[in-house]
């Protein structure tokens, strides 16, 4: 810790619990930022990812911004990996496939892989706990999903 952390340090999102919807878009933010930038696109489709849920039924945008500002201070903190460790432990049960689904889809939309995306996608079937053959073959599928 550094000699102004407990000045200027965010203690907003320092320590405290993720929500589940922070969980979930956490996740999809960090493998929008795995190979060190994150494109309008990934943005885009961030958005229309959880739009789409039930988990985001009732956010309202001003509550989705917020969020989303929460995350990326995490984010700036804590790099990628840092941060879909914190959304892992709060992920809802059940989710995690389809969290890692989606990271895989944001990753390889691109149709290419960087070392630094391979490691992320790694790491983060790791940290949600997904076996080794359900990770292939959701990594398989989402292949098959971009190609093209």
């Amino acid at each position: 810790m550094g000699l102004f952390d407990n000045l200027f340090g965010d203690k907003s999102t320092s320590n405290r619990e993720l929500s589940k919807q922070e969980a979930f878009a956490g996740i999809l933010l960090g493998a929008s930022a795995c190979d060190g930038h994150i494109s309008d696109e990934e943005v885009q489709s961030l958005f229309t990812t959880t739009e789409r849920m039930k988990l985001y039924e009732n956010m309202v945008p001003a509550k989705w911004n917020s969020m989303m500002d929460s995350l990326v201070k995490i984010l700036k903190k804590e790099g990628p990996t840092g941060l879909v460790d914190r959304c892992a432990r709060a992920l809802p049960e059940g989710l995690a496939d389809t969290a890692f689904a989606n990271a895989c889809d944001m990753v390889l939309a691109d149709g290419v892989v960087e070392d630094e995306e391979k490691e992320f996608l790694d790491h983060l079937q790791k940290a949600l706990g997904i076996d080794g053959d359900t990770a292939l073959t959701i990594v398989e599928v989402m292949i098959t999903k971009n190609k093209g």
